[in-house]
C-alpha cells in the first residue's frame, strides 16, 4: 500500500525534528565542561636531561659550535616531511610531545598513531594535544591511545555533545569557534617538526601535489625548548581537558586493533610509496651521524597565548603582536605565500604603504578553482582591486591535480587538500617566517598560531626565488586592464593566455562567492 505523505504529516516531522533540536541543544548546554581539578601536572623534558639521550649527544656539539643560533632543515617534499615524524617517533627515548590542529584516520594518520603507540610501549612518554573541531570519528583510538600507561591525550576546546557537533555551535559559538591552528612535533625536547602541514594523506603526498603545497622545518638547537615550553602552556591551559573527561564512557577497544590496522594499511597499494620512502630515507641516520644539512640562524619562536582560546589573551600576548615587533617594517621587499589570504580593509591600506613607500610586495594565494574554501576565497576576491591598485603583485595558484576532494572531517573552518597549504613569508631578503598562520581574520583574531622567524638571507631568497622562477610556472598572475577590470595569465611552455573570468570554474561558483563577498563574514574567515 503507499503511503501517502501530506503537509499534515510534514508539519509533524518537522516539528518533532524542530524539538529533538531544541532538546539536544538545551542538553548540550546543561552538560557544561567537566572540570579540570585534579589534572595531572607533567612538563617537557629539561634541557639538562634531553642533552643525555642518544639525539642529544649528537645535536649538542652542533649546537654548542654555533652559539645562540638553531639549525633549520626545511621539509618541502610532502613524503619526506611525513617520514621525517615517523622516524623520530620511532627515534624518540624519553617524551613526544605533539600538538595537531588536524589529524585524519587515514593511512598516514594511522601509521603515525601506530608509531606513537610503539613509543609508548618502549617506555616513551607521550604527550598528544589535538584540537577537538577536527577529531570526528576518533574517540575510539583516541580512547584507546589515552588508556595506554605512558600516554595522555587531551583535546582542545572539546565539544561535549559528540554528535552532532554542530550544536556545540548553537550553544557554545563563542568558544568552541575559536581553535588551536598550532602543529609541532616534538622529540625528547632535542629535535622539533614546525609549519603548515597537519597529519593527514593530502598533507603528506597522497596525491602529485603542485608547487609548494606545503612547508614544514625541522629544527635543533635553543629554539626547540622554547616550542617545548610552548607546548607546556598550552598542556597545562584551561581549554584542554583530558580525553577521558570528554569522551564517551564505554569499553576502550584493545589498542592491538589500531597496530592490526595499521599492518594492513602498510600492505596496500596507496601506501607502497610512504613505505619506500620510510625504508630509503635517511634523515634521522643523517641526523645520529651528524651530517644533515642545517642552515644555522638565530630563530625566535612565536605563538599566541593560549587564553586566546578562550577569548582572553591580552594585545601583546597575541601573535600578530610579536610579529610586527619582531620583523618590524620591511624595507625593499615582501613575498607572502598563504593560501588562505584576506587581508581586510586595514590590511589592503598597509600593504598599500608599504607598496607607496617603495617595498616590492609579491602574494601567493590559491585560486578559485584551487581553494577548499569559497567563502574565504570570496574575502580575498572583493580586496584584489584595491590591491592591483596599489601595485601589489598577486599570483593565484592554479588547481593543477584533478579529483583531489576535500576531506569533509576538516570542519566548516578547516583547511585540507587544496593546491597551495604553505604559510610563509620573506621580509627584505633577509629573514623568512614559517609556520600556522594564514593572513587572515580567522588566524588573527580567533585561532591560535605557532611559527619560526628566522634570520636567513639563505632561506628568505629561497621564498624570493621561487617567486622568481616557479611561480609563474604554476599560478595565474592578476592584473588589471587600463578599464580597472580583472584579467588572469597564465604562462606556459606554449606561450601566454588570457582569461577574462575566474579561469577553471564555472558561472554559478563565480556567482556564489560574489554573493558572498557582500555578506558580513570577513570576521569568521
Amino acid at each position: 500500500m503507499t503511503r501517502f505523505t501530506g503537509p499534515g504529516v510534514m508539519a509533524g516531522h518537522w516539528l518533532r525534528g524542530l524539538m529533538l533540536i531544541t532538546m539536544l541543544s538545551a542538553l548540550s548546554g546543561c552538560a557544561g565542561l567537566p572540570s579540570l581539578e585534579g589534572r595531572t601536572a607533567t612538563v617537557a623534558l629539561s634541557p639538562e636531561y634531553a642533552r643525555t639521550s642518544a639525539m642529544g649527544k649528537v645535536v649538542t656539539p652542533l649546537a654548542d659550535a654555533h652559539p645562540g643560533e638553531s639549525g633549520i632543515h626545511a621539509l618541502v617534499d610532502a613524503r619526506e616531511a611525513f617520514a621525517a615524524r615517523m622516524l623520530l617517533a620511532d627515534a624518540a627515548e624519553h617524551t613526544l610531545d605533539i600538538q595537531y590542529y588536524i589529524w585524519h584516520a587515514d593511512i598516514t594518520g594511522t601509521l603515525l598513531f601506530e608509531a606513537l603507540h610503539r613509543a609508548a610501549d618502549r617506555g616513551v612518554r607521550v604527550r598528544l594535544l589535538l584540537d577537538d573541531n577536527n577529531t570526528v570519528g576518533l574517540d575510539e583510538i583516541l580512547s584507546a591511545l589515552d588508556a595506554h600507561p605512558n600516554i595522555e591525550v587531551r583535546l582542545f576546546n572539546p565539544f561535549v555533545l559528540r554528535w552532532p557537533r554542530a550544536f556545540g555551535f548553537i550553544t557554545d559559538f563563542s568558544r568552541v569557534n575559536r581553535r588551536m591552528h598550532n602543529k609541532s612535533f616534538t622529540v625528547d625536547n632535542q629535535v622539533t617538526v614546525v609549519g603548515g602541514r597537519n597529519v593527514g594523506d593530502e598533507y603528506f603526498g597522497a596525491t602529485d601535489g603542485p608547487l609548494f603545497a606545503d612547508l614544514d622545518v625541522l629544527a635543533i638547537g635553543p629554539v626547540v625548548n622554547d616550542v617545548s615550553v610552548d607546548f607546556d602552556r598550552y598542556w597545562a591551559s584551561r581549554s584542554s581537558y583530558p580525553a577521558d573527561r570528554i569522551l564517551p564512557d564505554k569499553s576502550v577497544p584493545d589498542l592491538q586493533a589500531l597496530a592490526a590496522s595499521a599492518s594492513r594499511m602498510e600492505q596496500t597499494r596507496k601506501a607502497d610509496a610512504y613505505m619506500r620512502v620510510l625504508k630509503q630515507s635517511e634523515l634521522v641516520t643523517q641526523l645520529r651521524n651528524g651530517n644533515l644539512p642545517f642552515e644555522w640562524a638565530a630563530t625566535r619562536m612565536i605563538s599566541d597565548d593560549p587564553a586566546k582560546g578562550l577569548g582572553e589573551a591580552a594585545p601583546e600576548g597575541l601573535l600578530m603582536a610579536q610579529l610586527s615587533e619582531i620583523i618590524g617594517t620591511p624595507a625593499a621587499s615582501l613575498e607572502l605565500v598563504s593560501p588562505y589570504f584576506v587581508p581586510t580593509a586595514a590590511g589592503v591600506e598597509a600593504f598599500t604603504a608599504l607598496a607607496e613607500s617603495g617595498v616590492d610586495v609579491r602574494v601567493l594565494t590559491n585560486s578559485l578553482e584551487a581553494t577548499d574554501v569559497s567563502a574565504v576565497h570570496a574575502g580575498y576576491a572583493k580586496r584584489r582591486g584595491d590591491l592591483l591598485s596599489a601595485g601589489i603583485q598577486l599570483y593565484e595558484m592554479r588547481a593543477t591535480v584533478d579529483g583531489v576532494e576535500r576531506n569533509k572531517s576538516a570542519g566548516p573552518f578547516g583547511s585540507s587538500g587544496s593546491s597551495l597549504h604553505a604559510k610563509t613569508f620573506a621580509v627584505d631578503r633577509e629573514r623568512v617566517f614559517v609556520g600556522s598562520f594564514n593572513f587572515d581574520p580567522r588566524s588573527a583574531n580567533l585561532n591560535t598560531e605557532l611559527g619560526f622567524v628566522i634570520e636567513s638571507p639563505v632561506l628568505a631568497k629561497a621564498v624570493a626565488h621561487v617567486f622568481e622562477t616557479r611561480v609563474p610556472e604554476g599560478a595565474y598572475q592578476v592584473k588589471l586592464d587600463q578599464s580597472g577590470e580583472l584579467y588572469w595569465v597564465e604562462k606556459s611552455a606554449d606561450g601566454e593566455r588570457l582569461y577574462r573570468k575566474e579561469p577553471g570554474v564555472g558561472a554559478i561558483k563565480r556567482w556564489g562567492v560574489s554573493l558572498l563577498s557582500w555578506l558580513p563574514i570577513e570576521w569568521l574567515l
